[in-house]
């Protein structure tokens, strides 16, 4: 899809104090970046596919998609789920090509930087060189922390680490902790958690008649946080939030 002749600058946007990679930069900084080109994804639309050259990182404005890989069985294998205010495509350092598909979980909106005028800027602005390492030691950080889940937590564990996540990267961004629209299928879930999608459906249930959860369709409500912190032996929710 072509990209909007619309301009989002740095400087305006409502997600630079977020995740993004602007974050932490001075006005003056901000002002030295020019504005980069904005991109519409459709619903189920891929940004860009595991084998493509590695041309740009995409700061997601509005909107949700998911990360995935493709095993040797032909089997999906869902890698990450990415939200407002968080960069995709940082796999994509390690061979100059994209190691993994990303797709639209729906309608969605990346700020779209090119490699080569980001590389030129982070020579000129050291802030953006160490904000770029900083977004990418994170990742490093999140992939030991999947790792970690998918290792040593029994299934509920994984579903409450999940949703404890989910719930504190959204109130990060100024929504409710508590009301959930899961963007992503059960499927999804399970092929991210190393569940079987039975699995993920018999969890939400059983949750839901502990009364933790109350589940309508895609529709989550968190009743008792404390009860979901307390399956991992967390004192309180946010200790067990880590999870991307």
């Amino acid at each position: 899809m072509p990209l909007e002749t619309s301009k989002l600058t740095c400087s305006n946007c409502n997600l630079r104090e977020l995740l993004c990679m602007k974050a932490g930069l001075s006005k003056a900084e901000l002002d030295k970046l020019d504005a980069f080109p904005r991109r519409r994804v459709e619903s189920g639309e891929a940004l860009f596919c595991s084998g493509e050259p590695f041309t740009a990182l995409y700061a997601i404005q509005t909107g949700f998609s998911k990360t995935s890989v493709t095993a040797t069985d032909g089997r999906e294998q869902v890698t990450g789920f990415q939200m407002a205010g968080e960069i995709i495509g940082l796999d994509g350092f390690g061979g100059d090509r994209y190691s993994c598909d990303a797709i639209a979980l729906e309608a969605t909106h990346v700020c779209v930087i090119p490699y080569a005028q980001m590389d030129t800027l982070a020579r000129q602005v050291p802030a953006l060189h160490t904000q770029l390492h900083k977004i990418m030691s994170r990742e490093i950080v999140r992939e030991h922390d999947i790792m970690l889940l998918l290792g040593s937590m029994r299934a509920e564990e994984r579903i409450a680490a999940f949703l404890l996540n989910l719930s504190q990267r959204m109130h990060m961004r100024g929504f409710s902790r508590s009301e959930l629209v899961l963007r992503m299928s059960r499927k999804d879930i399970g092929s991210y958690l190393g569940l079987k999608i039975e699995t993920v459906s018999r969890i939400f249930s059983r949750l839901a008649e502990q009364g933790i959860l109350e589940v309508n369709q895609r529709n989550v409500h968190i009743r008792d946080a404390q009860a979901l912190g307390a399956m991992l032996g967390a004192k309180t929710p946010a200790e067990s939030a880590g999870i991307q």
